[in-house]
């Protein structure tokens, strides 16, 4: 059963091609180059302008990165009992985020997320729970965070973009719905999990099956019956680990993603005084809950147009300046906190093949 698994994850690995990261870059770039050339005016490089407290806070913002991956690398540590090294954790967290950057954003990177960890000396089932218990954790993160933002920061002022001409706020219904959709989605996910994970994992591998044989939901048939196995694997993993694993676990989900979620507020603070920060952290969490339904790899020029529409009131320029500015506010923030990861994965993916693969079949 293990050969035959490896041979589905080996096949799904081969259908990542490098000539792939070519194609977020491109949308990416292509809807930034529209909203340049219908919102340009030259005047927005008159406000920005780098100085040494702008350098000061972009390296803060690569700092957060740098500290949101490095908290993954912590997790997987934990989830692994130490069993693979930062190396080693390292190079899975950076093979991982290239698949989820060249991957539609409701696909992401876990499909060969367990062949990664594998190939670094886990078991297959070993690796399967890993991967579903963090993406238990992960969904766990915004389920748990996003009614206390809302809670905090009430949802017109979350959804609200600007004030109209009467006074009153300007409610994004659509942005509203969107990030509904998603954190449905994400509390569905959750809800089984943790029914199949520390409840009944067989009982819901039966119900992923039933439910799979559907005449529309037939094609994916294959695909729920792996995800049943693998949660019956974490189920047994992980069902009897301590309190303090697992406080562990979401410690570093939560060092993770709070980290990716203050990049924007320092690179706001590079350019700009600003205020309000917790709304500014709050409107990033929603975004990454509506970017689940954006269709292109790596939510490409979709999460450029939401930061653009959902975050430039924060920026202190004039309105005929604020459309070129928040369009250079958007690129900046996916070279620091996107394109890097097509970069680094493109240069470890060739020889991370050539070590685990080509090599060993000489």
């Amino acid at each position: 059963m293990h050969k035959i698994k490896n041979n589905i994850n080996e096949n799904s690995l081969a259908k990542i091609k490098l000539r792939s990261a070519f194609y977020p870059i491109i949308i990416g770039l292509g809807v930034v180059g529209y909203l340049f050339y219908r919102e340009f005016n030259p005047k927005a490089f008159d406000v920005i302008t780098f100085s040494t407290w702008s350098v000061l806070w972009l390296i803060v913002a690569f700092c957060f990165m740098g500290l949101r991956d490095f908290g993954y690398m912590l997790r997987l540590r934990v989830l692994t009992d130490k069993m693979l090294t930062y190396r080693q954790s390292f190079r899975v967290v950076m093979l991982w985020e290239f698949t989820s950057a060249i991957t539609p954003s409701a696909i992401g990177g876990t499909a060969v997320a367990t062949l990664y960890i594998n190939k670094e000396g886990l078991s297959i089932g070993r690796s399967s729970a890993v991967v579903m218990i963090t993406s238990f954790l992960d969904e766990l993160y915004f389920i748990l965070f996003f009614p206390i933002v809302l809670l905090i920061v009430s949802p017109q002022a979350l959804f609200g973009l600007g004030i109209t001409t009467g006074g009153a706020v300007n409610f994004s219904e659509d942005l509203f719905l969107f990030c509904l959709i998603g954190y449905i989605v994400k509390f569905v996910w959750v809800v089984l999990l943790s029914y199949g994970l520390f409840v009944n994992p067989r009982g819901l591998k039966w119900l992923l099956m039933l439910v799979f044989k559907l005449p529309l939901l037939r094609r994916w048939k294959q695909g729920a019956n792996r995800a049943g196995t693998d949660i019956i694997h974490s189920s047994i993993e992980f069902r009897k680990k301590s309190p303090g694993f697992w406080l562990k676990a979401f410690g570093t989900t939560f060092l993770s993603w709070t980290s990716r979620y203050c990049v924007v507020n320092a690179l706001l603070l590079a350019f700009f005084s600003v205020g309000d920060h917790f709304l500014i952290f709050a409107r990033q969490l929603a975004m990454w809950i509506i970017m689940l339904i954006s269709p292109t790899p790596g939510g490409s020029g979709f999460a450029e147009y939401v930061f653009t529409r959902y975050l430039g009131e924060f920026i202190p320029v004039d309105a005929a300046m604020l459309g070129s500015v928040v369009i250079a506010m958007a690129l900046l923030w996916r070279i620091i906190s996107y394109y890097p990861y097509l970069l680094i994965g493109a240069i470890i993916f060739p020889k991370w093949i050539k070590t685990k693969f080509v090599n060993k079949e000489i």
